[in-house]
Parts: structure tokens; C-alpha cells; sequence
């Protein structure tokens, strides 16, 4: 425990000794073969310092006394001590739109829940064939689990869960390039969101298939989920769930070739954000927060459709933070935005230098959903001389077997 919390928060072994008092192979030791005896207070100061349960190092909640925590334990307890485990070590990775640490007493939606955030997290870094295999078969286990309550209102709060898993599924499926799976992953997040009778559920879950089906072609489609989750939850929709709406509605009528249309949204979706109380985690379902950057991230998008470089070379400097976060898909999608702003006003070297990074990300996470936009980039310029930078390119890209 002592190291996955370490790593996560990327301090070296040297460091934590100097904090604790101890060397560096001190330190490896006590992670590598830790069956020795420790004393309690360096033990303490070392999960303080890593922001973990003095209990998942041996230590009771007040550090008096060394206890086992898996010894005596029966298959459920066991299974909740290590979902809190595994939430305790995630904390520092999942950052402030994290959830608390579980206690005993949290309810199977609750710890199902922590592990689809932290499975949500990895897929910024982690190859969706990965991971679809363990989401899938969390999804089996939601279900079984759900089956198996009787409570309605119990149930209700594990459709939830099984909402969000599903619309996980989806997501991972979009990005191995299989619609077909995607689509219907996400109808069964739809579904799972009605029985759980959250409202603010339903319109996310509809606003993630209307932006999948933009993204597929069918710009009126996806208007009309869109238009249906802002009805879904009404005029006192939380300002994250606004302005995510109308972000996504800017990209599609952008896809649609509309662009006062998609500038209106903009324009509505900058001011929504605006309202948004500072600082503060997203409100769930959201993992991932909505600002200021992401509006302008999401005009990046929208020129680069309409071929405004205009529109992507302005707005590039508040989309800076999204170029340079942790979510190394995002990234490369939308630096692929950036480099078609560039083809439109006629930088080709830079342009086909940012293509070529992100579809490198892109082959080397196998996404499909990069390669694919890599794809589209490209046929975005013609020539019958093409220069060097571009053949390059097109090498990578005619080699790309995922």
C-alpha cells in the first residue's frame, strides 16, 4: 500500500525517507518484503504524509496498536477492506473531483461507483482493449449484485452505478473504433438511468450518445438528444451540466457546416461556465471538470470543422491547459484540431508536426478514435507533390494496424 500511494503521488523512495527517517533501501525493503517488524510511529508518519488510512498499513484509526486487517475476515469483508484500499491509494491520482475515502459502512453503489471513477481515470493513459475486459466485467458484477437486492430504493442507486459502467463500456468501445458495440452500450446507460430515477443522470447519459453520434455523422441526431436532455432536467440545471450542453451543440452544428449557429452555443456555453462556483469538484456524474478551458477547447474543435483558423489560432491559447493535461487522448485529439487550423492557413510543417504527435499517441494507446480523426485531418489537404513532412505521415498512418 505504501508504495502504490508513493507512486501515485510521484515521490521517489529517497524522498519519503528523508520525511520519515529513513534510507532509501530501507524504505524498498519495507515495500518490497514488508513482513518485518516496523515501529509504529514511522509507520504512521509515512501514510500521514501520504495522505492514506494509518489502517492500511497495519495500524489501528488512532495508532496504538499493530493490527491484520485481512486475517479473520470473511469474503465480503474482505473484498470491502481491499475496495478501500484500492480508493485510499487512487485518492491522490483522482484529485479534488474524487470522492471521500469509504468508510465500513458505505453502500455497494458507493464502492462500485469509486472503482468506475478510477477505471474512467486510467483511461486517459491506458489502452481501451485494456480495459474494456474489466469494465465489462464490472458491469457483470454491478448487475449480479443489483440482482440480489431487494430494497428499491437500493436498487435504484445500483442502476445508477450500472449507468455509469455502461456508459464506460461505450466510451472504450468508441475509442477501439467499434460504433456498433459503443451505441448500444450506450442505450443500456440510458435505460439504466431511467430506472434509477435521476434526472440530471438521464440528460448526461443522452448528452454522451448525442456526442457520439455528432462525432459518427448524424449532426440531427444528436441536436435532438441534446435537446432532450436539456429538457430532461429542466431550467435549474446545475451550470456544469449547461454548459457542457451547449458545447456540445456548438460542435455539432459546426459538424453540420452551421456557423453562426455553433457560435451562438459558444457564446451561451462561456456563459454558462461562467457561473460556476470556483474550485469546487463537478458535481457527479462528472469526473472531469467543465471551465472556461474546455469552452475554448471546444471552439478549437468547432474551427477546426468549419475551417475558421481563425477560430482555432484565437482560442489556442486558453485551450493551452487541455493541450498540455494528463488525458493524453483528449490531447491528441484535440491537437489534431489545432494542426487542421494550421492546414487551413497554410503552416503545413507545423501542421503535419502536431498530426504527427498525436497520431503517434494515438498508435501507441490504440486508439482507434485518434487514428480515425488522424484519418480525416489528412484528407484535409491534397496535393500531387506532397512535401516531405506530409509523406512522413502518411507512412505512419497507412501503417496503422490496431
Amino acid at each position: 500500500m505504501l508504495e502504490l500511494a508513493r507512486r501515485a503521488v510521484r515521490m521517489t523512495q529517497r524522498q519519503l525517507g528523508d520525511v520519515i527517517g529513513l534510507s532509501q533501501s530501507a524504505v524498498s525493503r519495507m515495500e518490497k518484503r514488508g513482513v518485518a517488524t516496523y515501529d509504529m510511529n514511522t509507520l504512521a508518519r509515512a501514510a500521514h504524509h501520504l495522505g492514506i488510512a494509518p489502517g492500511l498499513v497495519g495500524l489501528a484509526d488512532d495508532g496504538a496498536a499493530l493490527v491484520t486487517p485481512m486475517e479473520g475476515l470473511d469474503p465480503v469483508e474482505r473484498r470491502r477492506f481491499m475496495a478501500g484500499a484500492l480508493v485510499t491509494a487512487a485518492a491522490p491520482v483522482l484529485g479534488a473531483a474524487a470522492p471521500a475515502p469509504l468508510d465500513w459502512g458505505a453502500s455497494p453503489a458507493d464502492v462500485l461507483r469509486v472503482a468506475t471513477t478510477a477505471y474512467r481515470r486510467m483511461d486517459a493513459t491506458v489502452p481501451a482493449r485494456q480495459l474494456a475486459d474489466t469494465v465489462q466485467g464490472h458491469m457483470r458484477l454491478v448487475q449480479t449484485v443489483a440482482a440480489q437486492v431487494a430494497d428499491q430504493a437500493m436498487r435504484a442507486h445500483l442502476a445508477a452505478a450500472g449507468s455509469e459502467v455502461a456508459s464506460l463500456a461505450g466510451w472504450l468501445a468508441w475509442d477501439m473504433a467499434d460504433a456498433g458495440s459503443a451505441r448500444t452500450w450506450y442505450g443500456a446507460s440510458i435505460k439504466a438511468a431511467r430506472r434509477s430515477g435521476d434526472r440530471l443522470l438521464i440528460a448526461y447519459q443522452q448528452g454522451s450518445l448525442a456526442q457520439f453520434e455528432v462525432e459518427a455523422g448524424n449532426v440531427a441526431q444528436g441536436l435532438s438528444l441534446i435537446r432532450t436532455a436539456r429538457q430532461q432536467i429542466g431550467g435549474e440545471r446545475p451550470a456544469i451540466a449547461a454548459a457542457w450542453l451547449s458545447s456540445l451543440e456548438a460542435i455539432a452544428h459546426a459538424t453540420g457546416g452551421d456557423e453562426r449557429a455553433a457560435e451562438r452555443a459558444l457564446l451561451t456555453s462561456a456563459a454558462e461556465a461562467e457561473q460556476m462556483p470556483g474550485e469546487e469538484p463537478p458535481p457527479w456524474p462528472w469526473v472531469f471538470a467543465f471551465d472556461l478551458r474546455k469552452v475554448a477547447a471546444a471552439r478549437v474543435t468547432c474551427g477546426a470543422r468549419l475551417a475558421r483558423p481563425r477560430w482555432v489560432l484565437t482560442s489556442l491559447d486558453d485551450a493551452t491547459a487541455a493541450l498540455s493535461s494528463n488525458h493524453e487522448k483528449q490531447r491528441a485529439l484535440l491537437g489534431l484540431d489545432v494542426a487542421s487550423g494550421h492546414v487551413a492557413s497554410g503552416h503545413l510543417d507545423a501542421a503535419f508536426a502536431l498530426a504527427t504527435r498525436s497520431l503517434d499517441v494515438g498508435l501507441r494507446l490504440r486508439s482507434g478514435r485518434v487514428v480515425e480523426r488522424a484519418r480525416t485531418f489528412r484528407r484535409s489537404y491534397s496535393s500531387a507533390t506532397p512535401p516531405t513532412v506530409v509523406r512522413d505521415f502518411d507512412t505512419r498512418l497507412h501503417d496503422a494496424y490496431l
